[in-house]
């Protein structure tokens, strides 16, 4: 990907500020790959959930240019179960095969528009509810910080966008570039889990043992045939007690968590390294090179050769 890409967001009325301005934080460090505008339904100042409004330099015409359109998140007052008139004659300034990307509630913009019929998509946990009442059609999964459809991307409440955006530059050009943009944003290149982590629960008891430490160990010992029993031996639970306070604090079990952990780990070795596939399992903790490349498919539905051939044909052409 040699050419700068593209990217234009939406913003509408009660757009939350924060939102509106992560595609610019995220994509304006990412070493000149991307290009960022942003534009109102009408070219019109819009209001914010906040006590100003926004102008802007651009109308929906420049929707035309764009690569990647991402639509930020609105107050839940300006909920409607149909796409605003001016927002929807928006969209249709979208060229076919742009990426449409959603942070929040700005899920309901896409659904509103069909946009999401028949797939999975994910929005903020707390409008979840309404989100299913409105629009049975969407497969919604709101565990998870983004869901990636291919061309329509969501994203949960919030930071996630900051995920998503992370995930698109890895996606665009690896992980090399996308670890590079969350030094100079301050945040985790991956979070672990998904938004279940953050749903309101009652709260574990402030003296006990949380199990940060055994995930923190796994991470420097990931070459070693770790056990759901190893890491509750390491943060002094019961199985029982550590996989329940696991669930609570990341959201995902241990099990498919330690699985992310060396498929990302064997990710960065494929794109920075030349180790051979078998080695690579090896270090990351897999019993050998098919199962690495089992994982990775199920992961990302390529395997291991191509992979590196994709990333570091891209890192390669980019630098």
């Amino acid at each position: 990907m040699s050419d700068v890409h593209r990217v234009v967001v939406l913003a509408s009325h009660g757009v939350y500020p924060f939102d509106l301005g992560i595609p610019t934080r995220v994509f304006g460090v990412a070493d000149g790959r991307y290009e960022v505008v942003t534009c109102t339904a009408d070219g019109r100042p819009v209001r914010t959930n906040a006590d100003f409004s926004i102008t802007v330099d651009h109308g929906p015409e420049v929707l035309r240019t764009a690569d990647t359109v991402v639509i930020p998140p609105f107050g839940t007052t300006d909920f409607s179960r149909q796409t605003p008139v001016d927002v929807g004659q928006a969209l249709a300034f979208v060229s076919p095969g742009a990426r449409i990307v959603s942070i929040c509630t700005g899920a309901f913009v896409l659904a509103a528009a069909g946009l999401l019929d028949g797939r999975r998509a994910t929005t903020h946990w707390a409008a979840a509810d309404v989100f299913r009442e409105w629009y049975p059609q969407v497969d919604l999964d709101p565990n998870v910080l983004f869901v990636d459809e291919g061309d329509v991307l969501t994203s949960a409440g919030a930071a996630s966008g900051i995920d998503i955006c992370l995930h698109l530059v890895r996606k665009d050009h690896g992980s090399e570039l996308a670890n590079h943009v969350a030094r100079m944003c301050v945040v985790p290149p991956w979070r672990d889990g998904g938004q279940a982590q953050y749903i309101v629960r009652p709260v574990p008891d402030a003296t006990a043992n949380d199990t940060s430490a055994a995930r923190q160990w796994a991470l420097q010992n990931l070459h070693l045939p770790l056990t759901l029993t190893d890491l509750a031996e390491h943060s002094r639970m019961s199985l029982r007690t550590f996989a329940r306070r696991f669930n609570e604090e990341v959201g995902i079990s241990p099990g498919r968590w330690l699985i992310q952990q060396r498929i990302d780990r064997a990710q960065h070795l494929l794109e920075s390294t030349d180790l051979a596939v078998d080695e690579i399992a090896v270090q990351v903790g897999f019993a050998g090179g098919t199962s690495l490349r089992e994982h990775l498919h199920a992961a990302i539905g390529v395997s291991p050769i191509a992979y590196r051939r994709t990333f570091r044909g891209a890192l390669a052409q980019n630098r």
